[in-house]
């Protein structure tokens, strides 16, 4: 590498070597998400089970309090972790959601209506199935019919990249577009029935302010001063709105601008000024000056021409896939089972309802779905996309782990049903991976379709 274009985290240096240029290649590894998302949560499970218990449990409920100017703020650790930075990954799922509306597979909506249909069976099938396995246990337990419908990105497309020459590519991004699907309508199931005492007041000062963000949005304020604050402020207000606070990520995302403000046309006709301009050899104080003046007016023109939602994308992705998931994972996966008694927990009816309708519920709402949809015409198969590679998919899309672990944490009060269903998200989640990979191994590979 050129010692010039070295910067400190590339260099050879010890700590860079040694720490930061293998995560920076392991990163790169399109499986890598899920690996460390599965990391967290095995340790997650071997600390709860651990002579070291004690600690992981009073570590979550350790409280974290805050007061500024008259206002009191008060959560546990496990409270804030779901509440405030699972804000911002449901902030990068609002910017993803968002582009594939507006450039991406979702805005055609003849594109669309395939991934959609299938997406719509692999909610619906799975909540029927939960309601059926808990018709007569009590009104707590039917409030987790939405823990089955979920699917978990990072470990579906973490299975199929490890799988990527069976799979080609038009099945993953179908994959892919089924889960966000997936993710718009878990938003609104949190959204619409999982909130409580609401406060219209907070609420509408909420909305007020994601107003005033829209409109600093269409003014084109860029700053960050800007809009940091707000959307601190607007959190805040959602939260004590009884909407869950992480909906205000969300709707923050969906305002993004998808479109950049210079068109690429604009962008090559103001860089090439930039650069006729730009002086070829700096020999004086003057002509250094003169040169940096340009490269940062062409740094800035560069910047403007990606779209905002494109560069906070780009930025928070990696902090939203390995530290803040991992930390979700890490502060819910814990389930103590020394006090278990594993059997009657896995025949519950919580637990049936979860693990089958994540196996079962999956597999057969999306493919029955998607090949009824495909029959009537509604859409066609990617190419090289056989009913083979759609099988296996829709039994990986099983894999309900952190949304579904989400929506257990709204769903009960009760501690013994959140316990039961884990037990039923681990089990189902792994039987739907293991039963999605087999299949997917047994499917032709792209070039044999």
């Amino acid at each position: 590498m050129d010692p010039r274009h070295t910067t400190w985290a590339t260099s050879d240096r010890w700590v860079p070597r040694t720490f930061i240029l293998p995560f920076v290649r392991f990163s790169a590894i399109e499986a890598s998400s899920g690996i460390v998302l599965l990391v967290a949560a095995i340790a997650a499970l071997v600390w709860a089970n651990s002579p070291w218990s004690e600690t992981y449990f009073s570590l979550l409920e350790e409280q974290i309090t805050f007061d500024f100017l008259g206002i009191h703020f008060e959560q546990s650790v496990q409270e804030f972790i779901n509440e405030g930075l699972m804000a911002i990954f449901f902030f990068v799922v609002g910017l993803e959601i968002k582009r594939e509306l507006v450039i991406g597979d979702l805005r055609d909506p003849r594109a669309a209506a395939l991934p959609v249909m299938a997406a719509l069976g692999g909610m619906i099938v799975p909540a029927a199935i939960y309601i059926a396995f808990n018709a007569g246990a009590g009104a707590e337990a039917i409030r987790g019919w939405g823990i089955p419908m979920a699917t978990d990105i990072a470990f579906a497309l973490g299975i199929v990249a490890l799988l990527s020459s069976k799979v080609p590519p038009g099945a993953k991004l179908f994959l892919l577009a089924v889960a966000i699907t997936d993710d718009i309508g878990a938003i609104a199931v949190i959204a619409i029935f999982y909130t409580e005492n609401l406060q219209a007041g907070y609420l509408a000062a909420a909305i007020g302010m994601l107003f005033l963000v829209w409109v600093g949005s269409k003014v084109t304020i860029r700053s960050r001063a800007f809009y940091i604050p707000m959307a601190i402020v607007i959190w805040y207000l959602v939260l004590e709105s009884g909407v869950h606070a992480t909906l205000a990520g969300v709707a923050l995302g969906f305002l993004a601008p998808a479109r950049p403000y210079y068109s690429p046309e604009e962008f090559d006709r103001r860089s090439r000024a930039i650069l006729d301009q730009f002086p070829r050899v700096a020999d004086s104080a003057a002509t250094q000056e003169h040169a940096d003046h340009e490269a940062l007016l062409l740094a800035e023109i560069a910047k403007e021409s990606v779209a905002p939602l494109s560069r906070m994308e780009h930025h928070l992705v990696g902090w939203s896939s390995f530290l803040i998931v991992p930390i979700f994972a890490l502060a819910n996966a814990g389930v103590d089972f020394r006090a278990i008694n594993l059997s009657e927990a896995l025949t519950s009816s919580v637990a049936l309802g979860v693990s089958v309708g994540l196996v079962v519920g999956k597999l057969l709402g999306i493919f029955g779905f998607t090949y009824a949809a495909v029959k009537v015409g509604l859409g066609k198969l990617p190419p090289g996309t056989g009913w083979t590679h759609v099988l296996g998919l829709s039994a990986v899309a099983g894999i309900g782990f952190t949304v579904s672990l989400f929506i257990t944490g709204l769903a009960f009060n009760d501690p013994h049903l959140t316990e039961l269903a884990k037990v039923g998200i681990f089990a189902g989640s792994v039987v739907a991976g293991v039963i999605g990979a087999l299949i997917l191994m047994r499917a032709r590979a792209p070039s044999e379709s």
